[in-house]
């Protein structure tokens, strides 16, 4: 198991214990696992759970991040370095990097308009936000961010008449992309979610009193009552539209036989630029390429779905194989460091999808901390540009990485020389 990413490397048998910034000054807040420790001192247990769990044993959320461990890069020296341009191109419009903040539903259980604190964050930063069908903000509401590049992510849910509205007020509402996800129809097994509860509906007892042990979070978060999945909850009967019960109607609705046709009346509703997400397997990326989207994400789904599965690393080259400089190809899972998103460039990967981090900046705090985690990616993609000796992403390259277990690497100077 890879362990590249612990905070023990620079120690001596564990000490001194490395110690993380959990403060409130966002500024001081150097590295995404800053953010992440104060949301973990600011959340409760079931939130934390909710955030950070995967599904079954948990395997494939290690692979997400033990797959970017498994590469190195080959440093360049004596280049210029005095530039180090990292801003990329989504969908033909150039972006800050090349990131997009992902989909990510129930944010309204971080804090009260969580998704629009993300898709602020994500403006101020300069890249686009993916907002989700089970956020607890309006679309129509987020669309009104100043600046924001604003993409909308479809369940297919209920009949056909539900994502035909769903995909209609998308492109009233200015919408630059639709994102389709097409691995949660079954959910995977949450199992962490179960053992926070004593019924489908209601927490335990040892949740609800670690719950109170944040005044401040809950004041923050349900001040104003319960979030709700206000973009569908008029497409879900009136004797459902409870906070959980709405959830799991949801879920009950949707099909189980999602197919390729669906994707073919989805693209010929909408006209802008139209992606799948949630692909891991090389024949479903053909098959996007023929179907005529525009592009695809590769990704786990936070690897809260398959267990054991492979992650969108290590799908990156046979998918650029087959689709070429055809359509854009970006992935989603496991960012935490620019060098993480210079490996996904480097791959093949046109872009990435952070998930995770930019919502460890919400929980620390709100709209500037999404901002501060969306800085420390960008601050950190520039300064490894210079350390890897590339002076612009132009320059990041499949020749610049060696996996772990190719090492040590030959050395030419020690080969016979006749």
């Amino acid at each position: 198991m890879a362990a590249s990413h612990r905070h023990d490397l620079a120690q001596l048998d564990g000490t001194p214990r490395r110690r993380l910034y959990t403060g409130a000054d966002l500024a001081r807040a150097r590295t995404i696992e800053d953010l992440r420790a104060r949301a973990h001192r600011k959340m409760p247990r079931f939130v934390l759970e909710y955030l950070e769990a995967g599904t079954g044993e948990e395997t494939t959320l290690e692979r997400e991040r033990d797959a970017l461990a498994e590469w190195r890069f080959l440093p360049r020296t004596l280049t210029d370095e005095s530039e180090r341009d990292v801003r990329g191109t989504l969908l033909g419009t150039r972006a800050a990097m090349p990131l997009a903040v992902a989909p990510t539903g129930l944010n309204g259980i971080f804090r009260r308009h969580g998704d629009l604190a993300l898709a602020e964050g994500a403006a101020r930063a300069g890249v686009p936000f993916v907002q989700s069908t089970m956020s607890n903000d309006r679309m129509e509401d987020v669309a009104r961010v100043p600046n924001l590049r604003h993409w909308w992510q479809l369940y297919v849910f209920g009949g056909e008449e539900v994502w035909q509205s769903l995909v209609d007020r998308a492109e009233a509402a200015g919408c630059e992309a639709l994102v389709l996800t097409t691995n949660a129809q079954l959910f995977g097994r949450r199992e962490w979610y179960a053992r926070t509860r004593a019924t489908k509906t209601r927490p335990s007892l040892a949740t609800l009193a670690n719950a109170a042990r944040h005044p401040q979070w809950a004041l923050r978060t349900f001040s104003h009552g319960m979030p709700a999945f206000v973009n569908v909850r008029d497409h879900v009967p009136k004797d459902r539209r409870g906070f959980f019960d709405s959830a799991f109607w949801i879920r009950e609705h949707m099909p189980k036989a999602l197919s390729w046709e669906t994707v073919a009346k989805i693209r010929d509703r909408w006209k802008r630029p139209f992606l799948l997400k949630g692909l891991l397997h090389p024949d479903d990326v053909r098959r996007a390429l023929d179907a005529g989207v525009d592009g695809v994400i590769l990704g786990s789904h936070g690897g809260r779905q398959a267990e054991s599965s492979v992650s969108a690393l290590d799908v990156i080259a046979p998918a650029r194989a087959i689709v070429g400089d055809r359509i854009a190809l970006y992935m989603s899972g496991g960012i935490r460091r620019g060098s993480d998103i210079l490996k996904a460039l480097a791959l093949g990967a046109d872009a990435v999808l952070a998930g995770r981090a930019p919502l460890y900046g919400l929980c620390a705090g709100g709209a500037d901390g999404v901002h501060r985690a969306l800085e420390i990616l960008r601050d950190e993609m520039r300064n490894e540009l210079g350390q890897i000796g590339a002076p612009s992403l132009a320059h990041v390259g499949r020749e610049m990485l060696v996996r772990t277990d190719s090492l040590p690497l030959p050395s030419e100077a020690a080969q016979p020389t006749g």
